[in-house]
């Protein structure tokens, strides 16, 4: 089997004495694991960064064994924000959820292109909002989406913070206002970024992490300090 494609990539490991065994997530191909030759040479070492972007050769004679990848930097994407320690955690988070929870080989086009666009606009000022709805769409694309009606459509309770408690598959939720509006608040803290964060932390953890015995990535949980 083999093919070309573009891919994020999501973990490394070293494998043996200079290989590292790799997952990447691809547009046509989904998570897909192999190994890379020569991966600690110093020049693979400075571009194999999580979520990097990279051009992939995949190779395998058997699709029962793993295979090979050659591996080119298509677009540096971690370096940016090595001197920035909440986008660094949002990037592993990124990584580290997707490599947990995405079956392999399987497709997810729309999730795919929905990275593209968070990372287009990771810049922008208030790319952690951005952040939650990606997470919000890797919940809907596994199968536990959740629609909420506006205000303008339901009779919801507000508190004080622009919270919503809702009950979904009888456990209750706390929403903050402008999840169910689905629009970007023109004003935001970090009270409001950390309710956001709790709710997908929690619906991740009920619906992927606990029932699967996954421990819950520790990027994701430094990514929510940053916040306190």
């Amino acid at each position: 089997m083999n093919w070309e494609d573009e891919g994020f990539l999501l973990s490394k490991r070293k494998f043996r004495e200079n290989e590292n065994l790799i997952n990447v997530f691809t547009p046509k191909y989904g998570k897909v694991s192999g190994i890379v030759y020569g991966a600690l040479s110093r020049k693979k070492r400075n571009y194999l960064q999580i979520i990097n972007k990279l051009f992939l050769n995949y190779s395998s004679k058997n699709l029962n064994k793993i295979g090979y990848f050659q591996t080119e930097l298509i677009e540096p994407i971690s370096p940016k924000y090595f001197n920035d320690k909440k986008r660094t955690a949002a990037l592993l988070s990124i990584g580290s959820i997707l490599n947990y929870l995405l079956p392999e080989s399987q497709v997810y086009q729309k999730l795919y292109i929905a990275l593209n666009e968070l990372l287009k606009n990771f810049d922008y000022e208030n790319w952690i909002l951005l952040y939650i709805y990606w997470e919000l769409k890797i919940i809907s694309e596994l199968g536990y989406g959740f629609e909420f009606k506006s205000v303008n459509d339901q009779n919801y309770k507000i508190d004080g913070e622009n919270m919503v408690t809702l009950n979904i598959d009888s456990i209750k939720y706390k929403v903050p206002l402008f999840i169910i509006n689905k629009e970007i608040p023109k004003n935001n803290n970090n009270k409001l970024i950390i309710n956001s964060l709790s709710l997908t932390r929690n619906i991740f953890l009920n619906k992927f992490f606990l029932p699967n015995n996954i421990i819950f990535p520790k990027s994701r949980i430094l990514l929510e300090k940053y916040f306190t």
